[in-house]
């Protein structure tokens, strides 16, 4: 007979991390019950980073994304210039204040996710969404520009997206979209290396 151990399994699922960035957002809340344990799509485990001060926020989810075992992030906010659910697919080369944020970096980066997988998730939830090449101004294009622009070159890019909701869009509709795009996200990402997973 076996006996039982106190050591958890090892999770070979890759980490995928989820970001409400602005800190008066309450829509997504990625415990759902008493078990203090965050909602994961089926084939991946996600990471939940709070809200905070965009540069410290940056550079937080950089941090996250330098370990191998996190291939992705999903940035989360709010929009007030469409009624539907928008994927930002690029952000510019733009500080908080509206000025060039890098002398060196590219002048626009564009996001690594599968856009229009997650978009017709977010259809097929009843959703109305569509991807915008357009930026806002606010942290959340900040904090796409400033992800992406810092990923090394290789062929292990994670997928990197913006999702954006409706201003008054209500907190139900919001964790459905997080959990389609975060679903389409995950159905991308193969399980870890037995060498790689923790």
């Amino acid at each position: 007979m076996l006996e039982p151990s106190d050591e958890a399994a090892p999770d070979y699922r890759p980490a995928l991390v989820i970001c409400a960035w602005d800190l008066d957002e309450a829509g997504w809340d990625p415990v759902e019950d008493l078990s203090g344990r965050p909602w994961s799509p089926v084939g991946a485990r996600t990471l939940a980073v709070a809200a905070g001060e965009p540069e410290a926020l940056a550079t937080t989810l950089s941090v996250h994304l330098s370990d191998r075992n996190c291939r992705g992030l999903l940035l989360v906010g709010r929009t007030r210039r469409s009624d539907a659910f928008r994927l930002q697919i690029r952000a510019e080369n733009r500080s908080l204040d509206g000025g060039r944020l890098d002398g060196f970096g590219p002048g626009m980066a564009r996001a690594t996710a599968p856009v229009a997988e997650i978009v017709r998730a977010l259809n097929e939830a009843g959703l109305a969404a569509a991807a915008s090449s357009e930026s806002e101004e606010d942290a959340g294009s900040y904090l796409l520009y400033r992800v992406l622009s810092g990923l090394p070159d290789g062929p292990d890019t994670p997928a990197i997206g913006l999702l954006r909701a409706p201003e008054h869009e209500t907190d139900g509709a919001v964790q459905r979209a997080v959990k389609a795009a975060a679903q389409a996200m995950a159905r991308h990402m193969s399980p870890l290396p037995r060498s790689r997973a923790n």
